[in-house]
């Protein structure tokens, strides 16, 4: 048996996964994650592509929070799919989903304990207060 080739996933491979928007780019994307099922391929991924894919489907789209935290759990879900940062993504998603923030946010939140910092720098105090992080005061 071969190896499988590893391929590193863009955005817009999820986006006309989840959005259908472009029926012959939707197809190939399924048949892109099938192979991937299969064990033919392993996908590798990286936060700012997950970044992209919120954004997009956010401001583009217009789905709700709800609706993106559930694509970027799909997204983590899929068996074959190398991320990096995983854990922070993870952790970030968790955060999200209990406080009904963005995924953004909840990024940098995970980061400051991920990275060792024991505070945040923000202007933005309310967001990350609702999620919990320790704060510095500016």
């Amino acid at each position: 048996m071969t190896e499988p080739v590893r391929v590193f996933v863009d955005a817009n491979v999820f986006l006309r996964f989840f959005t259908a928007d472009d029926a012959g780019q939707a197809a190939r994307a399924e048949h892109f994650f099938r192979r991937a099922a299969a064990g033919e391929l392993v996908l590798v991924t990286g936060p700012p592509v997950l970044f992209e894919l919120v954004w997009t489907l956010r401001s583009a789209y217009k789905q709700s929070k709800t609706q993106v935290l559930t694509a970027l759990k799909a997204v983590l879900a899929v068996s074959s799919l190398e991320l990096s940062d995983r854990t922070l993504v993870e952790d970030a998603v968790r955060l999200a989903s209990a406080g009904g923030q963005e995924f953004a946010d909840a990024y940098i939140a995970a980061s400051v304990s991920a990275t060792g910092a024991g505070q945040l720098a923000t202007f933005n105090r309310a967001h990350f207060d609702r999620l919990g992080t320790p704060l510095y005061r500016l």
